[in-house]
């Protein structure tokens, strides 16, 4: 126990107990204060080693992700795949588009051919349309869902000799097979745009076809109807016909194909070329359009 004590304070006598004598030795303040900052120099070394652990993890998800990424054939082949039953954009549903909009840009990113109209050797020769969102060419390939009517190639002509462009449609109908076109000149206006002016329109002299083709179902408000009877009874008179429509065919091709010029007003258009290689180009027109094309191979 602590021994009180009495002194006189102004005249009065007053209890002085005394203070209790500290616990721990001289210096002990300044250890504690050394142990909190080791504490926290293994905090912050800790730290750093979990971001240290973060980073490098990220890092090694990177490379991962370096190593899944698609070629190009990849890609294409997957685009491939994405196309068929769209019938070149006609019948390809929202999320298809999407899907097909989506390997569209991971192409453009690939581009071999970054800069293609300054080396137009890479967008000349003939190219087949095999998908496209423009409006008005689907509306084109509509014409297909008629009766007795087929849309056949689509094609694009590019001629870096003459600096023209020719899109050509070819349509069949019972007995007869024609096609429609239309011609622009181009400048180069940047290194992937080509500024387009229609010049020209033509209609391709008719060619009577020596049989009488008709498909085997015919859709008539929903409902199917068989012509394989049909088509069985028509095949006496594709051979009777035959021969006299060789002799007329001889005669129309003599007569040229009809041409008539477009007016200038309405005959400017613009064409982006974001992916070239050696049989695959895409290009982007007015509203945003796409359209995908394959190189034609001659067979000669």
């Amino acid at each position: 126990m602590l021994a009180l004590s009495q002194t006189r304070l102004g005249g009065r006598n007053v209890v002085v107990r005394p203070q209790a004598a500290p616990t721990w030795r001289a210096g002990a303040p300044c250890v504690v204060r050394k142990a909190k900052n080791h504490f926290n120099r293994l905090q912050l070394r800790a730290a750093a080693s979990d971001f240290e652990t973060e980073a490098d993890a990220s890092e090694a998800a990177v490379v991962v992700s370096d190593d899944n990424e698609m070629s190009v054939q990849d890609i294409k082949a997957a685009l491939l795949d994405s196309l068929y039953g769209t019938e070149r954009g006609l019948a390809a549903r929202s999320e298809v588009r999407a899907e097909i909009n989506e390997l569209i840009s991971q192409l453009e990113a690939k581009n071999p051919t970054p800069n293609p109209t300054e080396v137009l050797e890479a967008l000349n020769g003939n190219w087949k349309l095999v998908y496209t969102s423009n409006s008005e060419l689907i509306a084109v390939l509509a014409m297909s869902k008629l009766p007795f009517v087929t849309i056949g190639d689509v094609t694009q002509k590019v001629d870096n000799n003459t600096l023209t462009v020719e899109n050509k449609v070819q349509l069949t109908v019972p007995f007869t097979r024609t096609s429609f076109s239309t011609t622009a000149s181009f400048e180069v206006r940047s290194p992937k745009r080509l500024q387009l002016k229609l010049e020209k329109g033509g209609i391709q002299t008719p060619e009577l076809l020596g049989d009488i083709e008709l498909p085997s179902t015919l859709s008539v408000l929903g409902q199917a109807i068989d012509l394989t009877q049909l088509n069985s009874a028509l095949k006496p008179i594709n051979e009777r016909v035959k021969g006299l429509l060789g002799q007329v065919n001889n005669l129309i091709s003599q007569t040229p194909e009809l041409m008539f010029n477009i007016p200038s007003d309405q005959a400017q258009t613009w064409q982006l070329n974001t992916y070239v290689d050696a049989d695959t180009r895409i290009t982007r027109g007015d509203g945003g359009s796409v359209f995908i094309y394959v190189r034609e191979v001659s067979l000669s």
